[in-house]
């Protein structure tokens, strides 16, 4: 749908083809996340954002980041970082720890039983990772996919000071 331009310039609109792209894309980008999301809500009682902050404690040294690195990998702000921690906390599976050497920076820690629950929760989530994605796909679309998210992804993570990018708000 065509509005009224705030500038002196004409935006390039897109055509039919990658309009029909598009909402595919968001389409299938948001019953992706919500299969993702139900699948662990329902197998480990964890939004799948929590599941992915697990598994990259889990993938860690020591199973401990930075709260501020933790973020950056998360692609979250730190106010929903800390608010997402917070809840881990509460259920046992995530800890904070002081950071000696910086008094203003925190660690997240995974706890033993935050091990546990990612070991039972890994099994479903990724048989539904492969049934909603890898299985669909063949190699070369796989390949493909990767390739093209990899594209977009460096495109919206500018390298400059002052990008404005979740983890630095």
């Amino acid at each position: 749908m065509k509005t009224a331009s705030t500038s002196a310039e004409e935006p390039r609109w897109l055509t039919d083809e990658e309009q029909i792209v598009w909402r595919s894309y968001v389409h299938a980008s948001m019953l992706l996340e919500d299969h993702m999301d139900r699948q662990l809500q329902r197998d480990a009682g964890m939004p799948h954002i929590y599941y992915g902050l697990l598994v990259k404690l889990a993938e860690s040294p020591q199973l401990r980041l930075r709260m501020t690195e933790l973020a950056m990998h998360a692609k979250i702000t730190r106010s929903r970082l800390s608010h997402a921690i917070a809840r881990l906390e509460k259920s046992g599976w995530v800890r904070r720890e002081d950071c000696a050497s910086d008094k203003r920076g925190q660690f997240a820690v995974l706890t033993e039983e935050g091990v546990d629950v990612l070991r039972r929760a890994a099994p479903g989530h990724v048989i539904a990772v492969r049934n909603a994605v890898f299985d669909r796909l063949s190699t070369e679309q796989q390949k493909a996919l990767g390739e093209i998210m990899q594209i977009i992804a460096e495109g919206l993570q500018p390298d400059e000071a002052g990008a404005d990018l979740p983890w630095l708000r």
